[in-house]
């Protein structure tokens, strides 16, 4: 029997980056990838639609040099609206992280977006106003994310508490199938971290000319599994940049990782936000971890998927419903055409 073609209304999940190399690690995480369907004049998104696990996934990414939340949150619009059956969205891709004492936030690592105090999840913290002592506040409060992902985020936290979520052993199985993947994709194998007062120097990127003095001394890890961390991320439509300046808001809003897209959605849809750390938000920033940071947040984001309730496929459930409409219909017809014959016998019996 021909399997049935995936319509607009059987995709459920709404997959959204950045980047086009956040998107091709999301492509290698699908388990089949579907023939694209058509769309109105008014979508102009490019999308890849697949299977992951037991779910059927959209996948977009923002227009090539367009970035920040207005363009987040338009392409979500449009993907809603030629989707109108997606149950939540997931951004997913890289971010600059925030090292600290009370967190061990490093290259590679993913970081997750829950609420904490008031904050759902994700802070804007470009949306607010100064007040008269130099602080900022912020204007408002955004979404959380809904109870079913805050619950099948409980889940694989809960998991892989008590083993390894092997999320660079699936990297390596990936990335040894393609040998041009290994080139953007594999770890790096040096993560330094400068003091946050010392600034990049020379005019090369990757600071082999920069005082080596000046890196922070780091505990080693056992290995080189990603360690995740769950807690606010920071969103606002400008690159950040510098030490000074993301520690203070770090420490005033208590975030783990800066990015430029979450704030756009969280209030259009259920969203949760997944983010591979790549640089530490200074002038060191560079892009030689971008590769291996978005493998790492998309490999969490199908382990994640992977724990989600599948939702009964939308055109199956209303043939469902349908046919069960029609069972009571039937029945309802059967019901009165008994009582009409009972009434009729009822009114032919003689009187006595």
């Amino acid at each position: 029997m021909a399997t049935m073609k995936p319509s607009h209304h059987d995709y459920t999940v709404a997959w959204v980056c950045a980047l086009p190399l956040e998107m091709t690690a999301a492509e290698l995480m699908l388990k089949e990838i579907h023939d694209p369907l058509p769309q109105p004049p008014t979508d102009p998104n490019a999308y890849t639609l697949g299977k992951l696990g037991e779910h059927n996934v959209v996948i977009a990414c923002l227009p090539s040099g367009v970035y920040g939340i207005t363009s987040a949150a338009a392409v979500l619009a449009k993907m809603h609206s030629t989707f109108p059956s997606l149950r939540f969205a997931l951004m997913v891709g890289i971010a600059g992280g925030v090292p600290s004492r009370s967190t061990d936030v490093r290259l590679g690592d993913v970081v997750v977006s829950i609420p904490s105090g008031t904050s759902g999840g994700v802070v804007q913290y470009d949306f607010g106003k100064t007040l008269p002592d130099g602080r900022f506040q912020r204007a408002s409060s955004l979404n959380k994310p809904s109870q079913l992902l805050l619950n099948t985020v409980s889940k694989v936290r809960s998991k892989y508490a008590i083993t390894e979520a092997d999320i660079d052993g699936t990297i390596s199985r990936i990335l040894n199938t393609n040998e041009r993947l290994k080139q953007q994709f594999s770890r790096p194998h040096r993560d330094w971290l400068f003091n946050a007062e010392y600034i990049h120097e020379g005019n090369h990127p990757d600071c082999l000319e920069c005082d080596q003095t000046q890196l922070v001394k780091r505990a080693s890890r056992d290995s080189s599994e990603p360690h995740i961390h769950y807690g606010l991320i920071a969103s606002a439509n400008q690159v950040m940049k510098g030490a000074k300046a993301r520690d203070s808001l770090a420490q005033d809003s208590n975030v783990l990782c800066f990015e430029m897209e979450a704030a756009g959605l969280m209030d259009q849809l259920s969203c949760l936000v997944i983010r591979g750390i790549c640089d530490y938000c200074d002038s060191h920033k560079n892009k030689e971890w971008q590769g291996y940071a978005a493998l790492a947040a998309a490999t969490y984001t199908r382990l994640l998927l992977a724990a989600v309730p599948s939702q009964e496929n939308i055109s199956h459930r209303n043939y469902a419903l349908a046919q069960v409409n029609e069972t009571l219909i039937r029945r309802q017809i059967a019901a009165l055409r008994n009582l009409y014959v009972s009434l009729y016998q009822d009114q032919k019996k003689p009187e006595p």
